[in-house]
């Protein structure tokens, strides 16, 4: 984990049994039973087996399984709606597991926002109304609570709304004032269990977009429960897997296609399409060489000579990039005298973050032999993706898992690069 980031949520062990006398379940989840086996033997059914990972402060961590696999078990024991049979929750370093209802209360009050898959709200309140919901457990007074819910309706694009019914809303305007209303009363963590699956296919699409765009604004660690891979490869920052109550891997959605840690993970992720999901990062070189502004002509072509490029990318002494610089360019500016590279440099192609999908590379390089430059937030050059690294990287992919739709698009790319 980088230094920068820090844990808001640390699970470590944690268990639920669904049932009375858990001790037997427990001693045959140790002996390495399986959940079924030990419904069969017991009667007692396991909703999560010593689950271990920890959630990042700022990320949206999305748990996904089939139905049955244990993810809203594990998210309602995070906060104590399901009761943990075993293990610890540490939310900033603070085991809740062991709280009081006192305490527990005061937790989810004013750390958990909660938004579930039907919307939950009261119909007979107005939009407002229901976004005041949590602030007015709280003890809110009147006017507070009445501009904080106005504030959330705006994160979530619902200004103008608040005097209306939830009867007068769609169902994906109902999802938002439920996210509303767990934004109103600030929490450090949304729990998000299923939020978007009772909607309609379109709409579901533009709620897992405002979702990103609203995580951006407002920074909040969000655990994010679905079933579908699809949504899961959209949202996470990084996914949780799980099969019978356990936790299969851990990762990003790159980390789970290219090195799936379980058989049930590669068949799981197999006829992913990983265009979608691979990234510049992966398929990018490292500039082997670069120029920098104040160089000469004659210096940036001994650097081309020494690597056999045609080309370099011109970079501040920071490694901020500036353009591109042709050989051609350089031998034209010796022959004139030239001292500096500064009016011979060009734009090149459009830089791209290193989380772009390689499926939006294709366009980028399908005109031009220069290479797509990758840059970091602050405009820094991490690496360049040229036309063979870019069909090497789909190549390896491909290899790894024989995946029939990746090679289709791989197929789509050789004919745009020919």
């Amino acid at each position: 984990m980088p230094a920068e980031q820090s844990v808001k949520i640390a699970v470590r062990g944690l268990t639920k049994v669904f049932g009375d006398e858990p001790k037997d379940a427990l001693a045959l989840l140790r002996q390495g039973e399986t959940k079924q086996a030990i419904f069969e033997k017991t009667g007692l059914a396991v909703g999560v087996a010593d689950a271990d990972f920890d959630v990042i402060e700022g990320e949206i961590l999305v748990v996904m399984g089939l139905s049955g696999s244990g993810k809203s078990s594990l998210i309602r024991c995070l906060n104590r709606l399901n009761e943990p049979t075993a293990g610890q929750i540490l939310l900033d370093g603070r085991d809740i597991v062991p709280l009081g209802h006192r305490e527990l209360l005061e937790v989810r009050r004013s750390k958990y926002g909660m938004v579930f898959q039907h919307f939950a709200l009261f119909p007979h309140r107005s939009i407002r109304e229901n976004v005041e919901f949590g602030l007015e457990i709280q003890g809110c007074a009147v006017d507070e609570r009445a501009e904080k819910a106005l504030i959330a309706l705006k994160q979530v694009g619902l200004e103008g709304w608040e005097d209306a019914t939830p009867g007068q809303l769609s169902g994906g305007m109902q999802q938002r004032v439920g996210l509303a209303r767990a934004l109103a009363v600030d929490p450090d963590v949304l729990l998000m269990d299923e939020a978007f699956s009772a909607l309609d296919p379109l709409i579901r699409r533009d709620m897992q977009q405002e979702l990103v765009a609203l995580q951006s604004r407002v920074r909040k660690t969000i655990v994010f429960i679905t079933h579908d891979l699809d949504e899961a490869l959209f949202l996470g920052n990084r996914i949780v897997l799980m099969k019978d109550a356990r936790i299969e891997q851990v990762g990003t959605a790159e980390e789970i296609l290219s090195n799936p840690a379980t058989p049930y993970v590669e068949r799981f992720v197999a006829e992913v399409d990983k265009t979608k999901v691979l990234t510049a990062s992966a398929v990018m070189r490292r500039a082997r060489s670069v120029a920098f502004v104040n160089d000469g002509p004659r210096t940036v072509l001994r650097k081309m000579e020494d690597e056999d490029l045609s080309f370099l990318c011109v970079v501040e002494t920071d490694f901020r990039l500036r353009g591109i610089v042709r050989d051609d360019a350089a031998l034209d500016a010796v022959k004139r005298g030239e001292k500096s590279i500064t009016s011979i440099m060009e734009p090149g192609v459009q830089p791209v973050g290193p989380d772009t999908p390689v499926r939006d590379l294709f366009g980028l390089l399908a005109e031009t032999t220069m290479p797509a430059p990758v840059v970091d937030d602050a405009g820094r050059l991490l690496g360049v993706v040229v036309r063979a690294s870019l069909l090497q990287g789909l190549a390896e992919s491909i290899g790894s898992n024989g995946n029939a739709s990746t090679s289709d698009s791989a197929t789509e790319i050789v004919e745009t690069a020919a």
